[in-house]
């Protein structure tokens, strides 16, 4: 019986230790430190060195706290630009604890530390966002210069040039870094490093998609009725060339056709002259001979002619004899 008794103490000494040596000892990895708590207060500084460690059993809690990089996914959120444009915005981050002892006392815990996040980014985000364009929230840098069109405008907006874009000041990486160090400062109250802060997406509100959609349709039907007109304009050009050099050429042609022909009846003249005129009767057979063909050119089977009997035209129509 008594050796029971020795035997029974002797296991809960065992236990008693074993559960005094577990409540006493605990570990620490290498992406992980720890704050140690007496009543929910931190008591001492932070200890981040890896191994077995001690405390006082039952009355110290061991808060472990994260030394990874760690994520922050922020919600897509609807804000406007300093243009009046609404758009979609949909951002993320890396951040991580760098003074364990403040971030404990301020936040707790990540779940704390993230809803702290959603806070401190978003207004940030809403902020920058509203005080640029959107040219530069969508352009990666001021130093990209885009294609240009000078020659399309936009009746809609004041006759604005399409082709030419706003000045672009900053662009979106240098709003990234202005979003992270104004952001910096704040967290870093919380023993937090914001480490770096991205655009994931930025998208049209609904509100405006039609509006958008209906600009670009205007351009291009700007585009293809300037290339028309350019078009039409060439067309009249090659046709105004083309009856011009034909004008020219008929000119050139109908000059030199009456030149030839011109030369022709002098000659032909000349011939005549020199055959008919030997002597006075030579001449009488040339008038003879020009009247008949007046006769042929003017008289046929339905002719009515009225001639006086003095006129110089009835003179060949006399009978043979030389009578009236």
């Amino acid at each position: 019986m008594k050796q029971q008794v020795i035997a029974a103490g002797s296991l809960v000494s065992i236990i008693l230790i074993a559960t005094l040596l577990n409540n006493s000892l605990y570990t620490i990895s290498e992406t992980e430190q720890v704050i140690i708590t007496e009543f929910g207060k931190p008591v001492g500084e932070p200890i981040s060195e890896a191994g077995l460690h001690f405390k006082i059993p039952f009355i110290q809690t061991v808060n472990r706290i994260d030394k990874h990089i760690l994520e922050w996914d922020g919600k897509r959120t609807e804000m406007p630009t300093r243009d009046k444009l609404y758009i979609s915005v949909d951002t993320y981050g890396r951040w991580r604890i760098v003074k364990p002892l403040e971030y404990f006392r301020r936040l707790r815990d990540e779940r704390s530390a993230q809803s702290r996040l959603d806070d401190i980014l978003g207004s940030e985000t809403r902020n920058a966002i509203a005080n640029h364009d959107l040219i530069e929230v969508i352009r990666t840098s001021k130093d990209r210069v885009p294609a240009q069109d000078t020659t399309i405008v936009d009746a809609s907006y004041d006759n604005t040039v399409i082709g030419i874009l706003h000045p672009i000041t900053k662009g979106r990486s240098q709003i990234e870094r202005a979003i992270q160090e104004s952001a910096k400062t704040k967290l870093s109250e919380f023993g937090i490093e914001l480490m770096d802060i991205r655009f994931k997406r930025i998208n049209y509100n609904n509100s405006v998609v039609e509006k958008i959609y209906d600009r670009m349709i205007s351009e291009r039907q700007q585009i293809a009725s300037r290339f028309r007109s350019e078009g039409e304009g060439e067309a009249a050009k090659i046709i105004g060339k083309k009856e011009r050099d034909l004008s020219v050429i008929e000119s050139t042609a109908y000059k030199q056709v009456q030149t030839v022909r011109g030369a022709a009846d002098a000659e032909a003249t000349e011939i005549y002259a020199k055959s008919y005129d030997q002597s006075p009767e030579s001449r009488e057979l040339y008038t003879f001979l020009k009247t008949m063909d007046m006769y042929k050119n003017i008289i046929n089977r339905d002719t009515t002619l009225i001639f006086s009997t003095e006129g110089d035209l009835f003179q060949f129509l006399n009978d043979a004899k030389g009578g009236k």
